[in-house]
């Protein structure tokens, strides 16, 4: 049996996980993530009991329960390299035996939603809005470092690759699929949905121009155009494809809501995108929990 070495699975002096300062008991069935550290009270504020709170850097965490079920919700802070961060210690939590430093014989299965924020790549799809990602697109790396045979939906990616050109110094655009169970719970006649795009970076990566330039400035328009078997990309933003494939790795089923608050086609931004979260928030916590 392999024990898991101090370097690698790193505790602080309590016996909390390094990062995110929770133990094996913060963690619920259902875990909510979102970016913004504030949006962790925002979320909670909406359950019948608050039975723990603490942050360590960017990471903050409350735990509690509404509608006779238990909740933790989590901010990532921004971007794949800190879900890769988040979900492999939340995971660590629940199904490595911190004592022995070695993986349990049963494994648990959480349900994990990220609620965030997001830009719309399609006219159609209006601020204030909400996205599920049924599917998410990574322009970033990340799985790329983890054994990930059978992982990606191979053919809607290879679609992908030669619709864009996409060129090879680039890391390689991987998808993954959502857990269809979580869609078809959040899913309604007003929600959008599609495959999400996740990029590394907020300016060059989702092709926004301040002060350099792009290396293929055509790249959004041929990313807003691509449609395959009815398939479209409907947002960008910046954590759903990691979330997707690092859930499946790991057995947790994961889905990602988004309150689109700009679009960046006609280049509008929500007048109120607080409510457009709001109003995000509250739909989902009804459907999980009702």
């Amino acid at each position: 049996m392999r024990i898991i070495g101090p370097s690698e699975l790193i505790l602080n002096p309590d016996g909390s996980i390094y990062h995110l300062n929770l133990k094996p008991e913060h963690i619920a069935p259902i875990v909510i993530f979102v970016g913004d550290q504030n949006r962790v009270e925002r979320v909670a504020s909406h359950f019948d009991n608050i039975e723990f709170t603490t942050q360590k850097r960017e990471f903050k965490t409350i735990v509690g329960d509404l509608n006779g079920k238990k909740i933790t919700v989590v901010s990532t802070g921004i971007g794949p390299d800190n879900i890769d961060i988040v979900l492999n210690e939340i995971d660590a939590l629940v199904n490595i035996d911190l004592k022995s430093r070695t993986v349990k014989k049963d494994l648990r299965s959480l349900q994990i939603v990220r609620m965030g924020t997001s830009g719309s790549i399609q006219e159609e799809i209006p601020v204030d809005s909400i996205v599920i990602g049924k599917y998410g697109l990574g322009f970033d790396g990340v799985l790329h470092f983890y054994k990930n045979q059978g992982l990606f939906e191979t053919e809607l990616e290879e679609a992908f690759i030669n619709h864009c050109k996409y060129p090879g110094e680039k890391a390689r655009p991987y998808i993954v699929k959502g857990s269809e169970a979580l869609a078809n719970k959040l899913m309604s006649d007003s929600i959008f949905s599609g495959i999400t795009a996740t990029s590394g970076g907020f300016y060059g990566p989702q092709g926004r121009i301040l002060r350099l330039p792009l290396q293929d400035p055509d790249m959004n328009s041929m990313i807003e155009k691509f449609n395959y078997k009815a398939l479209r990309i409907t947002n960008f933003e910046m954590e759903t494809s990691v979330i997707y494939g690092l859930s499946k790795l790991l057995g947790h089923k994961a889905i990602s809501m988004n309150a689109i608050i700009a679009n960046r086609v006609n280049l509008t931004f929500s007048k109120d995108p607080y409510a457009a979260v709001d109003n995000m928030i509250k739909y989902s916590l009804n459907k999980l929990t009702s």
